[in-house]
């Protein structure tokens, strides 16, 4: 049975503990409140714009610019979303998951169920990854199975639509030029505080809204563009590349203060519970401890008296 100095030691140590636990959930729930409020303010832009472009690719051929041009899913890069820091329960390990989850479906669907993920060959001549931030750099730098394209470091210390047109611009450029087949973007959807759900979002090539159907359909009826269709193209699919990047980088730091704050509160519950079950602990010691020290009081006594 431990000593009560060692229960001491230990209620001294929990109870520090719930407190960095509140305080972390304290500062996390006033970030979640300014990273919802910039993430509700970005989707219905962000959704007006896919759907404006939707609509424009539906109305163009695929050979009309080069982030238009579709081909069979040889080559992809997967733009992984995760976060600087930990303590925030599964956000990070979802996001990994979910992206081996893809390699390992993209795999079977190349080599016919037959590839292994753990071959180095097959993952570095069909899968690449670009990695926004440090947990997910720290995990698939561990794996040399994956090829990692880019690590972007810095992303979440200074948040700003600069540096998702600098990401956009690279992936967008990589597309064209490195013999990509398609882009896809995994990343945290916020939901609420509780919440979170990962989603795997093809960024490129630009699809129109309905597929094929639609493209057949908007290919009877165009727009008059000014200057010309080729500039109009040139302006509007790079900016909705990096709108796209930049609504998944917001929703990624909602999620992340929300994954937080439910886990420092989760946290801060189980230590208190642990205080608790402590305290009655080193009581229920400190009462046996009195008595042992009563009863050699009393047996001393009556060794006297005998």
């Amino acid at each position: 049975m431990p000593s009560l100095k060692d229960i001491r030691r230990r209620i001294r140590s929990v109870s520090n503990t719930r407190q960095i636990t509140k305080a972390m959930k304290m500062i996390a729930a006033a970030r979640l409140r300014k990273a919802q409020m910039a993430i509700e303010a970005r989707r219905p832009y962000a959704k007006r714009i896919a759907e404006i472009i939707s609509v424009l690719a539906g109305r163009s051929e695929r050979e009309d610019h080069p982030l238009l041009a579709a081909r069979e899913p040889k080559k992809v890069l997967i733009l992984s979303l995760t976060s600087d820091r930990g303590m925030c329960g599964g956000f990070n390990g979802n996001i990994c998951r979910e992206t081996e989850k893809y390699v390992r479906q993209h795999l079977s669907r190349e080599f016919g169920g037959t590839a292994d993920p753990a071959n180095v060959a097959f993952v570095h001549e069909s899968i690449e990854l670009a990695v926004i931030g440090k947990k997910g750099q720290d995990y698939f730098g561990r794996r040399p199975q994956y090829k990692v394209f880019k690590n972007y470091r810095g992303v979440f210390e200074k948040i700003g639509y600069e540096k998702a047109c600098e990401i956009g611009e690279e992936v967008s450029s990589a597309y064209v030029g490195e013999g990509l087949d398609a882009v896809y973007m995994v990343y945290n959807e916020f939901k609420s505080a509780i919440s979170q759900r990962v989603v795997v979002e093809k960024l490129l090539p630009v699809e129109p809204e309905g597929g094929a159907h639609a493209e057949e359909q908007g290919a009877s009826l165009d727009f008059e563009y000014e200057p010309n269709k080729a500039g109009v193209l040139d302006e509007v699919l790079p900016l909705y590349v990096n709108n796209q990047i930049y609504r998944a980088i917001l929703e990624s730091i909602a999620s992340e203060m929300g994954a937080r704050m439910t886990a420092m509160d989760n946290a801060t519950r189980n230590a208190s519970a642990m205080l608790g079950r402590l305290t009655l602990q080193y009581n229920r010691a400190r009462q046996a401890a009195i008595t042992k020290e009563l009863m050699e009081i009393v047996g001393g006594a009556e060794a006297l008296k005998g």
